[in-house]
């Protein structure tokens, strides 16, 4: 499960990127929740669900769709505190620990543990359409596509930071090098993670210092 320090991690830095979006963002009116429906119905895709053909899942994929779900999702409830990040997680903290993934939509019953995981996503991807998000369903969901709690912070702060990163060395104005020693910056961030403990309280600044000595000077 999610402990507090990294879903309070998680909550600044959401907040942090959307505040170099738009310094209005909490009040802006933008569709978090629209764009974590979409994303679920991507999801769908990669999982495969054409019963007249052969499809294939594609896994990696699919997980980084629930990457992208969760940044949405922890934006909907930054605003939902109405920008307390503090507040947000204990929130957060609070559907984490909850004994079961139950949801209850449109009157009826829903029970995660005992539906396969397309229709896992397609509860998410209507729960979304409603304006709704479950913790518990999504973090189940998670656990479907093969990864942990810690594999979703690793990737979660892995790609916020990576953004913030490219955002503040040129990528707006075309002057970002993608490419280091032959490597795509994808691949020097995925070897800086493995270096790290990412139970440090700021491991966010530690992977941004780890991107920042590899980068051609």
């Amino acid at each position: 499960m999610l402990t507090q320090q990294q879903l309070a991690t998680m909550l600044s830095l959401q907040d942090k990127m959307n505040t170099k979006v738009n310094a209005e963002w909490l009040t802006a009116g933008y569709g978090y929740l629209r764009a974590a429906m979409v994303e679920s119905v991507e999801a769908i895709e990669h999982h495969g669900w054409k019963w007249w053909k052969a499809q294939k899942m594609d896994l990696p994929q699919l997980q980084m769709e629930m990457v992208d779900i969760w940044h949405f999702a922890l934006s909907a409830c930054i605003i939902d505190y109405r920008g307390d990040v503090h507040a947000a997680a204990n929130a957060l903290s609070a559907q984490l620990a909850q004994a079961h993934s139950h949801v209850k939509f449109d009157s009826k019953d829903y029970y995660p543990e005992h539906m396969d995981l397309l229709d896992n996503l397609e509860l998410m991807a209507g729960l979304c359409a409603a304006k709704r998000f479950s913790v518990p369903l999504f973090m189940h969901i998670i656990t479907l596509c093969e990864m942990s709690s810690d594999d979703l912070y690793q990737q979660y702060v892995g790609k916020n930071i990576l953004n913030f990163f490219r955002q503040d060395h040129g990528y707006k104005d075309g002057t970002y090098i993608k490419v280091w020693s032959d490597r795509e910056d994808n691949e020097h961030l995925v070897e800086v993670l493995a270096e790290l403990d990412m139970d440090a309280a700021d491991y966010d600044e530690q992977v941004y210092a780890g991107l920042k000595a590899r980068y051609p000077q």
